[in-house]
């Protein structure tokens, strides 16, 4: 998998593949060329070419042959509102942070989902992660299409925005600003296929106000105010799944009553018919990554399952959502997986767990890792804590070692990124079973409406 190097070299094997109809649609007319090394060279290309014209060439190119081939950017909001009618079954979607090897990682996700027959997976990346993995929308979503190309998926694909969320900081400097720069990731996208946006203002809840509507005040406001922008934008004969969050995760845990609060507030907040949130983010006890101890190793988390599942049934009985969503998950206890369906949490977010198989895997190359570890400790060294040791550092700091290398990451020999494939494909198809998700390919051809959605022939394609 090297890539494209021009255009011209681009439409000379797209040839070979198939063509542009006048509707600026695609024909496709060999299927076996198109996933053999021709998706393999466009993902590369739509990831790390460096000639703009090109990058953007390739990715219309992949999400135009993903949607002919039945691999269509879908939104999973119609699937929760069957979840909050207590009419989908008992399980919890897994939502996938990917920050490198998105081609490579997705096709994993993928192999393991059609392994077990699950239908609703979520391939996510959060506002933060974009930043620090060098992956814009349009990337993400290039990617994750092409795997789904590649593993012949021919299911809706779930693209989400995660965290899409107000900088606290920011927002007290310059409120406006901070707004408008969210505001703008969410144009960018939903331009790129996200259609489920989790709106994260939880970060404005005050608790220093008695009253919990005064506490939550700021960040239902601001949920429905995005909400309201999500719905001016949405594709026609979409409805973009939208998520709000009443608890920063890491903070305290979450509470009914505030739950309460922020909904009757969002209800009040929100544009006169307009479709509201399916699902409601809360905290009961994790950490985005874990808490690492002294020696590198994760300190042992303890999840308020009962809280979470009062949150959760709250949240369908009460307002009709999918149910309560739980970040922070993948460092827990594989014993404890199969309590996220019993408690009726509709989606659960994973992301650290699969990046410690990629750094801690024994096929890892250790001048690749040390090499990354000198650059974190160079470049991010004014983010050490006081007390804070090495190996405490580098964990917590290591995500932000997949955007300056991508290419290299993308450049590892089969022999190494295969075993590591493999042992994510293993886990991921573990937390499946766990999640209860497999056997769910039929709920989500019952009530995903799968519309295809073409953005403008590029420059480059044009001739």
């Amino acid at each position: 998998m090297t890539g494209f190097d021009t255009l011209k070299e681009l439409r000379e094997a797209w040839k070979d593949i198939g063509s542009l109809t006048g509707e600026g649609r695609v024909e496709i007319k060999n299927d076996e060329g198109l996933r053999s090394s021709f998706i393999d060279d466009l993902a590369w290309t739509a990831a790390l070419a460096d000639d703009t014209e090109l990058k953007d060439a390739a990715r219309w190119l992949i999400r135009a042959c993903a949607q002919v081939t039945g691999n269509v950017p879908s939104s999973i909001h119609d699937l929760y509102m069957t979840c909050g009618q207590g009419k989908a079954g008992v399980f919890t979607v897994p939502a996938i942070n990917i920050r490198g090897l998105t081609y490579e990682v997705t096709r994993a996700v993928f192999r393991a989902a059609k392994s077990l027959a699950v239908g609703p997976v979520v391939l996510e990346i959060a506002r933060s992660e974009i930043g620090y993995t060098e992956q814009r929308p349009a990337e993400y979503t290039a990617s994750v299409l092409a795997a789904a190309v590649k593993e012949n998926w021919n299911m809706p694909v779930f693209v989400q925005g995660d965290h899409f969320q107000v900088n606290a900081g920011k927002y007290k400097n310059d409120s406006e600003k901070e707004v408008s720069t969210v505001k703008d990731l969410i144009r960018e996208g939903v331009e790129a296929g996200f259609y489920q946006i989790d709106i994260d203002t939880s970060t404005l809840v005050d608790l220093g106000p008695e009253s919990l509507d005064e506490q939550q005040r700021l960040n239902y406001e601001l949920c429905a105010e995005f909400t309201e922008l999500i719905r001016e934008i949405e594709p026609q004969g979409i409805t973009v799944s939208v998520g709000g969050e009443i608890g920063e995760v890491g903070g305290k845990n979450s509470t009914v009553e505030e739950l309460q609060a922020f909904m009757d507030g969002y209800i009040r907040s929100l544009g006169k018919d307009l479709v509201g949130i399916s699902k409601i983010s809360v905290q009961t006890g994790t950490s985005h990554g874990g808490v690492p101890l002294p020696d590198g190793s994760v300190a042992e988390v303890k999840v308020d399952f009962e809280t979470l599942g009062q949150l959760s049934r709250v949240s369908r009985q009460k307002y009709g959502l999918g149910g309560a969503v739980q970040h922070g998950a993948s460092t827990l206890p594989d014993i404890l997986f199969n309590k996220f369906p019993e408690t009726e949490t509709v989606e659960i977010h994973l992301a650290t767990g699969f990046q410690n198989i990629l750094f801690d895997h024994e096929k890892m190359p250790d001048e690749f890792r040390q090499k990354i570890y000198d650059h974190l400790r160079k470049a991010h060294g004014n983010e050490k804590k006081e007390g804070q040791t090495d190996e405490q550092f580098i964990y917590k700091t290591r995500k932000k070692g997949f955007g300056p290398f991508k290419k290299e990451w993308w450049s590892l020999p089969d022999e190494i990124k295969g075993p590591m494939m493999d042992d994510l494909e293993a886990k991921f198809a573990f937390l499946f079973d766990k999640l209860a998700a497999g056997n769910t390919t039929g709920l989500v051809e019952k009530t995903i409406k799968v519309k295809e959605v073409w953005p403008a022939l590029p420059a480059g394609l044009k001739e």
